[in-house]
């Protein structure tokens, strides 16, 4: 049963007069841009909502896009909690506190689609099937598996069969105007260059999904890493493969797909710096910043591809309606799928030196009370001296620490700890420790098309980030929304950085006096 948050059940057309509450604070008598023309009166579908970049999705079209009638939300069931109790928490994030102010009927807009991406045919039942083919018109394929690791058939199952689900979906949708899917730039990690174009798949979707189908699980694991040829992880392999499965099944219909570098946290939207997991470079930030991680292999030199995820959302977003207009104007039968890059841009862009050297400043700027050490990194190209560093500056501490834990009664646990911190480095060390070219002349051409208007409301030009700025909003968005870290302790948490300085200084000298005690020894005993 498709139904609203608020526990109203949604039969026959989507909206109605009671429907208009949401949104319709003198916002929506204003006049309307193209973009908010394009959404007005529509009903979208989500796949991916309870996600990071799915939620600051539903957050913009709440609040850019006033004359949205339904959000419809793919959600399944998931540790005991039904799927309303879900869509609630996704509101319940710091994100929307403000929108909640200003729009508090926000949640007659919210449509909760019980689904499962792990299922065939999304998990959807025949009657709300019914509901979304007669009134969605707008569909946002979102949900993937995110894990690097991820087993094949697992992957294989959310990111590539879903996707051919939710294509099918569509293909029934009488009223459908646009449909994104969201994919990486790093599909094609393989290639140093990567054009706004569909690559050959590592394999055709259709063995692959056969190959998945009828091999035991056991069997498929052992093959991965034949599978996996040029890839480095299941995630950028099924993504891959998913771009196949868009190639082949969106004939004729107003298809298109974007490919986001490494999304981090808001730039703008709705506060600088939100951010609600530790994948990627947050991982490393929150890491260093808590005295935890200190090393990196990564090349300074190289080009970190991160993108706001407010921005990439506006991409989304703006892209949509691109779509849309090419579809409606195209003169061919079957016009090709328009492809959108959107990466960091060439002409301001920062590396993974510069990466490293804010974290340091940004670190010491705002020390986070959660800090068990002081913030002690570095970014190693070289190979020796990172896994040196592993040894002496992460393993030696954890298991010391963990012996003394095991004396005093108390659970060792930092050795494990490390373990997994380093299954994170060596997964991030493929993108950290190499860069690419990606050609952006189709986001930058849809930059040029939106209006005055639009380009404010809908802001993402990566060419006007300014980093310095965002990366200082990224280290203290950590510190408040992941570490759960006020800013008001900066204060408290800069005495005690002093007090951890200070005891770095001194456990260096003793492991010096150490050192020289134990050559000297060693000297004496050959002399």
């Amino acid at each position: 049963m498709t139904v609203s948050i608020y526990g109203d059940e949604l039969l026959g057309q989507a909206g109605g007069p009671d429907q208009q509450g949401p949104m319709t604070t003198g916002k929506i008598e204003e006049k309307l841009t193209e973009i908010q023309q394009f959404y007005d009166k529509c009903s979208v579908f989500i796949t991916g909502g309870t996600g990071f970049l799915g939620k600051t999705l539903i957050y913009k079209l709440l609040t850019s896009c006033p004359g949205i009638e339904n959000i419809f939300l793919l959600v399944r069931s998931k540790r005991g909690k039904d799927i309303f109790s879900r869509v609630e928490e996704i509101f319940d994030d710091a994100m929307f506190d403000k929108m909640k102010q200003t729009c508090p009927k926000y949640d007659h807009k919210i449509r909760a689609v019980a689904g499962d991406c792990m299922q065939p045919g999304l998990g959807i039942s025949p009657s709300d099937r019914e509901v979304l083919t007669e009134n969605v018109n707008i569909v946002f394929h979102l949900a993937a598996t995110v894990r690097f690791d991820e087993k094949m058939k697992t992957a294989m199952q959310i990111n590539v069969k879903a996707c051919r689900d939710v294509l099918d979906l569509c293909h029934d949708m009488k009223r459908l105007k646009s449909v994104i899917y969201v994919s990486t730039a790093y599909t094609q990690c393989p290639q140093a260059v990567v054009d706004e174009r569909f690559y050959e798949p590592p394999m055709e979707s259709e063995k692959m999904i056969h190959l998945t189908d009828c091999v035991t699980d056991g069997m498929i694991e052992k093959i991965t890493p034949v599978l996996l040829g040029k890839w480095p992880n299941t995630y950028t392999f099924t993504k891959a493969i998913a771009e196949d499965v868009v190639r082949k099944n969106s004939r004729g219909m107003p298809v298109g797909m974007f490919r986001p570098g490494i999304v981090i946290a808001t730039y703008q939207e709705p506060v600088p710096g939100w951010i609600d997991n530790f994948y990627g470079p947050t991982g490393v930030i929150a890491g260093a910043g808590t005295g935890v991680l200190r090393t990196l292999r990564a090349d300074p030199t190289k080009v970190a591809n991160m993108v706001p995820v407010d921005l990439c959302v506006n991409g989304i977003i703006s892209s949509a309606w691109d779509i849309a207009e090419r579809f409606r104007t195209e003169i061919l039968p079957d016009p090709e799928i328009p492809i959108y890059n959107f990466c960091t841009e060439p002409n301001n862009c920062i590396t993974w030196g510069d990466f490293t050297h804010t974290t340091i400043k940004f670190g010491s700027m705002y020390p986070t009370m959660k800090a068990i050490w002081y913030l002690c990194y570095a970014s190693n190209p070289n190979i020796v001296l990172h896994y040196l560093s592993i040894i002496f500056l992460h393993y030696a501490p954890a298991v010391l620490c963990d012996i003394i834990a095991v004396l005093i009664g108390r659970k060792p646990r930092l050795l494990r700890s490390y373990k997994k911190i380093h299954r994170f480095m060596d997964v991030i060390e493929y993108f950290s420790m190499r860069e690419w070219e990606f050609k952006m002349d189709n986001m930058n051409g849809l930059w040029r098309k939106l209006s005055s208007a639009d380009q404010k409301l809908f802001f993402f030009d990566m060419r006007q980030i300014n980093w310095d700025y965002f990366l200082e909003q990224y280290f203290c968005g950590i510190r408040r929304y992941l570490l759960n870290d006020p800013m008001e302790t900066v204060p408290q948490a800069v005495i005690r950085w002093n007090r951890l300085y200070w005891l770095h200084q001194a456990t260096k000298v003793v492991v010096l006096l150490l050192l020289y005690k134990l050559v000297m020894s060693v000297w004496g005993m050959f002399s």
